[in-house]
């Protein structure tokens, strides 16, 4: 029997197969032999021990398309972060972070600014401004007013995305209005045991209809650029290529060389100074060794 891992808390991971339920697995021996640890969103084989406690062992993991290193999941489409456009309000610098992260694992992301019912419409276009040269799609939503979710449902059919976000932006109201059938099943998984209610701190794979899955993880507040070179990070800032041509000298890292055709496009307003600044304190932070 085939199915796909969403959750995995101690030891266990709980497989979910489609049109027969969760299953409660322990991985055989033999992946800890060959120091290959399950993650969540690895499609695998299994044994049923029991059909109807639904137990299981895991007995294959079937070949990965991808696997990031945070969260640690495997076989993802997208990224969907989400920030707030007020209360709190929105860390830019924290948002590029997580932006290097997936272009340095190459994974496209999709930016959702939520709680838009806050603020007034010059202050969404200002959003907009700011990452519209990026090249990212970028959605406005209020879980509150129940706004934006046909937006949101479009980008994630027959997709596995994975939901990331900080602490308190209501990533997690927006999940619940997202796929409430999904929470009403792992709301079951949870009464199964104890530990699964503890759902913030571990990375959980919500099904919501075939082929689409969200992929719910903790809320972050920091974020190291883990093996990321300063040398390479202006490639992850993807608006920064169409003027690199016009920069005097080859390999400029955009800083304190002269006649830079990245500076110079900033000067007039076509870079968002927003993202250059955090351009330049990450390259520091980079370049000393400092972690965030």
């Amino acid at each position: 029997m085939q199915g796909k891992i969403i959750k995995g808390i101690a030891g266990f991971y709980y497989v979910h197969v489609a049109g027969t339920g969760i299953f409660e697995c322990k991985a055989k021996g033999k992946f800890r032999k060959e120091k290959i640890k399950p993650l969540v969103g690895d499609n695998v084989e299994m044994e049923v021990l029991d059909p109807e406690e639904k137990t299981g062992n895991i007995t294959a993991i079937l070949t990965r398309k991808n696997a990031l290193i945070r969260p640690a999941v495997a076989n993802i489409d997208q990224a969907l972060v989400i920030f707030s456009v007020d209360k709190p309000r929105p860390n830019f610098n924290l948002l590029d972070r997580f932006l290097i992260m997936m272009e340095y694992q190459d994974i496209d992301t999709i930016i959702c600014f939520n709680k838009q019912d806050l603020v007034r419409s010059e202050e969404l276009g200002r959003l907009q401004e700011i990452y519209k040269t990026c090249g990212y799609q970028i959605l406005f939503a209020s879980a509150a007013e129940k706004e934006g979710l046909e937006e949101i449902q479009k980008v994630l059919v027959h997709k596995t995305t994975t939901v990331a976000g900080p602490s308190g932006v209501g990533k997690s109201s927006l999940i619940n209005l997202l796929s409430p059938e999904a929470q009403m099943e792992t709301g079951g998984l949870s009464e199964k045991i104890a530990r699964g209610k503890h759902t913030t701190r571990h990375s959980q794979l919500l099904y919501i209809e075939e082929d689409t899955y969200i992929m719910d993880t903790p809320g972050f507040s920091s974020m190291y650029l883990m093996g990321v070179e300063k040398e390479e990070l202006k490639s992850y800032f993807r608006e920064f290529g169409t003027y690199e041509p016009f920069c005097r000298f080859q390999g400029c890292s955009h800083i304190h060389e002269p006649d830079c055709g990245v500076k110079k496009a900033i000067a007039e307003g076509r870079i968002s100074s927003i993202r250059y600044e955090d351009y330049v304190m990450l390259y520091e932070e980079l370049k000393s060794g400092r972690k965030y």
